[in-house]
């Protein structure tokens, strides 16, 4: 005789047949009442894209008494079904695992990873009620999952929304424990590195390095400990993924073996480590108003985003160096590759900073050739303005450190989401001119004053100069020719008719193969010099061969230099070293 259906959901996933590439869902529950729901998240946390999850779901059905009993589409991820009785009901399907992403789930010989959003149903009136997981896996494998053990065994999770925020990990792969503070920490690596090793060093330092990281975070936010209780990273090493995905008590990380071995590749790593790290505070619980609680259905526009992942992306540069991992030096090189990259971009001229967070689900996730034309991340430029706002504060003797500090005091350890306003206010409290400063930064298409408050800290930005006549292209070469990978707006290419896409066959008559070949037909002073004519371009749309006459313009500005000034007194110098290394003044 089977053992009675749970009256809480119980989930048990079956993993045990790698190769197929599926994941085997079977959902046991004693239903409360005799009409039931049923829905699959179309989207996860802390990814603002509607991935439609449903995608991947196949074979879904539910017995009750032995007895299949049909289920009526309500949505385009939900279902509902009018039981003959409360007796337990036993719902299974599948879910095809295929993607590897920190979003999605990727099921194979050497692994296996499930972002739940994408696996589990919700069962309408269980959201928070307690959900328990069990996981059938292949010989060897074991399972890395960042919640308490059942009594009953596997997993149990307090609320959809904390089964939800879990994710599963398995494989035959090493874990290497160490503790924050006392918190205990696990690592679990996928993939090597170049060198064969699950970490990017010896495990004593590659684990000491993170837990100087995770203090570093934690002195940030002014605690002693980190914000959970235990906490899980997962890294996945492939070729040359690069992301992650923050969760309460963990983070999944993606980073190309490849990027790794490069110079910059551990601090780089470093890096992502202290940004979803920090996360379990900026975001997970001092989170945005529009997101408490969750809507896994559709949609959310989030105007703050600029707030939860610009001031994240701005201190997780700076937190390896506050940890001592790092140089002053190297800091300011990758400081300076951001605000080059915003400097460049066109976007910023169209896009304001908070649009960009209200456009996220339509724009910045379903980026195209053209969209450095018309958007600017929220990311790099929320980096920004982040920069710009903690040398603001510094001049009046406080700094970025202490919002974040007083946020997290008043409203993230007690669980209530911020909206624009209170991050207004906490800026005004620190500097009053922020109450107009910061809306007209938020909301507008100018750059922030960046020379004026770099130069408080002995910097400038200089600007590099490509070596050819500009054209503002960007091209490709492979088996179709070469095309045209990207178009800057207003640019001469724009202005000859040109599109993503189109072939380039020849310019001035010569044959072109390669973007070497482009180059040295369009040197400074030979192209500057026919200019004005124009320079004749054969190129191909859609089958038609057409010509046109490309006006190149005097070389751009191909990137931006954030330089120490050598005549900068002791008190800029100060400023710099408690700037970089997040001490206060």
């Amino acid at each position: 005789m089977s053992s009675p259906a749970p009256a809480c959901p119980r989930f048990q996933l079956d993993l045990s047949q790698p190769s197929s590439h599926l994941v085997g869902v079977r959902l046991q529950h004693t239903p409360r009442r005799p009409q039931l729901r049923l829905a699959l998240p179309a989207w996860t946390p802390g990814s603002y894209l509607i991935r439609d999850y449903v995608r991947q779901l196949e074979g879904l059905e539910l017995h009750q008494g032995g007895q299949a009993v049909p289920l009526r589409r309500v949505g385009t991820s939900q279902w509902q079904v009018a039981l003959p009785s409360l007796e337990p009901v036993q719902i299974r399907y599948r879910i095809l695992a295929t993607e590897l992403t920190v979003r999605t789930c990727h099921l194979d010989s050497d692994h296996g990873f499930l972002a739940l959003a994408a696996v589990v149903l919700e069962l309408e009136g269980e959201r928070w009620s307690p959900q328990t997981l069990e996981l059938r896996l292949p010989p060897q494998w074991q399972a890395f999952v960042p919640l308490p053990e059942d009594p009953s065994g596997g997993w149990r999770a307090t609320s959809f929304d904390q089964l939800v925020d879990t994710p599963v990990e398995v494989g035959p792969h090493r874990c290497h424990q160490f503790s924050v503070a006392g918190v205990p920490h696990r690592w679990v690596s996928w993939g090597r590195t170049l060198s064969g090793e699950d970490l990017p060093s010896p495990a004593p330092r590659w684990l000491g390095d993170v837990e100087q990281v995770c203090l570093a975070c934690c002195r940030l936010m002014g605690v002693e400990r980190p914000a959970a209780a235990a906490y899980l990273f997962v890294l996945h090493l492939n070729a040359n993924g690069y992301g992650g995905l923050e969760h309460d008590s963990s983070t999944v990380l993606q980073f190309g073996r490849r990027r790794l071995a490069r110079p910059a590749g551990r601090r780089k790593l470093l890096q992502l480590v202290a940004h979803e790290y920090l996360h379990q505070w900026n975001v997970r619980r001092l989170r945005p108003a529009e997101l408490s609680p969750y809507d896994y259905g559709q949609a959310v526009v989030i105007p703050t985003l600029w707030f939860a992942e610009g001031i994240t992306s701005y201190v997780d540069q700076l937190l390896p160096h506050s940890a001592g991992l790092c140089s002053a030096a190297e800091v300011l090189d990758d400081l300076g590759a951001d605000l080059s990259r915003y400097l460049l971009t066109p976007g910023r001229a169209v896009q304001s900073l908070r649009q960009s967070g209200e456009e996220a689900w339509v724009k910045l996730y379903r980026a195209d050739a053209d969209a450095p034309n018309n958007q600017i991340s929220y990311y790099l430029k929320g980096a920004v303005l982040a920069l710009v706002l903690d040398l603001h504060l510094r001049r009046v003797g406080s700094g970025l450190p202490v919002v974040l500090r007083q946020l997290w005091r008043r409203l993230g350890c007690v669980g209530r989401g911020y909206r624009e306003t209170d991050l207004l206010e906490a800026f005004a409290a620190q500097a009053p001119d922020l109450q107009t400063l910061l809306p007209a930064w938020l909301e507008g298409l100018e750059d922030p004053p960046l020379a004026a408050y770099l130069a408080d800290v002995g910097l400038s930005l200089q600007p590099r100069s490509q070596s050819g006549a500009w054209v503002g292209w960007q091209l490709k070469s492979g088996t179709g020719g070469l095309t045209l990978q990207r178009v800057v707006r207003d640019s001469p290419a724009q202005q000859a008719g040109l599109m993503v896409g189109d072939e380039l066959l020849a310019l001035q008559g010569w044959r072109l193969h390669q973007p070497d070949d482009v180059a040295q037909l369009l040197q400074p002073e030979a192209a500057l010099s026919t200019a004005e004519a124009g320079i004749p371009l054969l190129y191909a749309r859609d089958g038609q061969v057409k010509t046109t006459l490309l006006r190149p313009a005097p070389p751009a500005i191909e990137a931006w230099d954030l330089k120490p000034d050598a005549e900068a007194d002791a008190a800029s110098l100060d400023r710099r070293h408690r700037w970089l290394s997040l001490e206060l003044p």
